[in-house]
């Protein structure tokens, strides 16, 4: 209530000596007084302008003051009004019927000024009170979203740390062993190539064949132990190359020496995100293969934040697999070909050209209820225990506030879910 203005105070009665009576004592005591002889023309009368507080009287011409009571209590927008009820009836009844019904007083008629005064003053009071304790609770309800909000990026930051921290250990501790058997494939390659051929210069220039040696070879199977060499040595050699790839793309994802902007390929960074989800995509698990489609433009590199845009990625490639198994798990009879389908392209604008990256799945929407929330922190559509609800409005603030591009999604339960990634070719900042 703004500071020096009177408060409304709706009399109804259809009584004109009680209505004038009332009237003038309270408009003496600074109050602004609307009257109203009938129920009907207090619904007028509140419909125009809703009061602070209502003096109703229980026996109206056209309908009971009970009738009207119930009828504001069920408003939205007149069931905080206080209600003091007036009546010549002083039963212990029709007290408890006035209370029921919603009313926060009762005065008995013939009136006493000064306990009507205090009674209207008493109930104005709470009410302003219960207005000040409704808005503080919206004040604190939104410093702890803001509170909880904070303490759940400093626990993701601290995670991303700590994960930096363990990815730079095992990068080094792998490469440098994975250096030596990378190195020394070829090598051994190439000793064995002698070998085999120095056994085959042997046996051409040997007339008699040495029993002993006949005997081990056909113990050994030489023939199939040459030819099976060759293929074990290349098994290694891509072994050691996927593991390369592995520990390329965890630290590519990190971006151990990248806390600044810098110039990136996102098609590159796609794919270093999909070899980390690689064990998602097409382990076999419960006959779950998910088949990656991909449509990469030709992009100009742009400058941005690798790691929150590496982030972003995996969020929404890590919501479309999730989508898919969930699918799976209760479609899989007539679930036929699970699939993600990764578009990029450049677009241009008025302004600058955008990068457009594209995101689509075709496991299970998202229900228009929960379309209206996917972007509320803490709300998330997965089971209890399996998702923080920040991933999505995470990403969002990356892609919109820290690098000015845009991030939207259209989803149905028939067709999927598809994210759309707009990001400038300006650099960000």
């Amino acid at each position: 209530m703004v500071k020096g203005e009177k408060r409304d105070i709706l009399i109804v009665d259809d009584l004109p000596d009680n209505l004038r009576f009332l009237s003038t004592f309270l408009v003496s005591n600074g109050y602004s007084v609307r009257k109203a002889t009938s129920g009907r023309m207090a619904q007028v009368a509140i419909a125009a302008l809703v009061p602070d507080l209502i003096l109703l009287d229980i026996n109206l011409g056209d309908m009971s003051g009970y009738d009207l009571c119930q009828h504001l209590k069920k408003n939205p927008d007149t069931q905080a009004v206080p209600i003091i009820f007036l009546s010549a009836i002083s039963d212990v009844t029709d007290k408890f019927k006035a209370f029921q019904m919603g009313g926060a007083d009762y005065i008995t008629k013939p009136f006493q000024l000064e306990e009507v005064l205090a009674r209207v003053q008493t109930q104005l009071t709470i009410s302003e009170l219960q207005k000040n304790l409704e808005q503080q609770n919206l004040q604190l309800q939104a410093a702890l979203d803001s509170l909880k909000r904070a303490q759940e990026n400093l626990i993701q930051q601290e995670k991303m740390t700590t994960l930096k921290r363990v990815v730079a250990g095992v990068v080094h501790q792998v490469n440098n062993p994975l250096s030596f058997v990378a190195c020394n494939v070829d090598p051994a390659r190439q000793y064995f190539d002698h070998m085999a051929t120095l056994l085959e210069i042997y046996e051409r220039n040997t007339a008699t064949p040495i029993p002993e040696v006949e005997d081990f070879k056909k113990q050994i199977d030489l023939p199939f132990m040459l030819n099976d060499t060759h293929k074990v040595l290349t098994s290694i050699k891509h072994g050691a190359q996927r593991i390369h790839r592995v520990t390329q793309a965890l630290k590519n994802f990190t971006h151990l020496d990248e806390a600044t902007i810098k110039t990136i390929d996102v098609n590159e960074d796609i794919e270093s995100t999909l070899i980390l989800l690689e064990h998602r995509l097409g382990n076999g698990k419960d006959g779950l293969n998910i088949d990656i489609q991909k449509c990469y433009g030709e992009l100009p590199s742009i400058n941005c934040y690798p790691e929150q845009i590496a982030q972003v990625l995996f969020n929404i490639l890590s919501n479309a697999v999730d989508a898919i198994a969930e699918k799976w798990q209760s479609q899989s009879a007539t679930f036929a070909s699970p699939r993600i389908t990764i578009t990029t392209s450049v677009v241009p604008t008025d302004l600058s050209d955008h990068i457009v990256i594209r995101i689509h799945d075709n496991g299970i929407g998202i229900t228009p209820d929960r379309q209206e929330r996917i972007f509320e922190p803490f709300f998330t559509t997965k089971a209890a225990g399996q998702g923080l609800g920040l991933g999505l409005v995470t990403s969002r603030r990356i892609i919109e506030e820290q690098h000015h591009g845009q991030l939207t999604f259209h989803s149905s339960l028939k067709e999927g879910t598809e994210f759309t990634i707009q990001l400038p070719t300006l650099p960000a900042c």
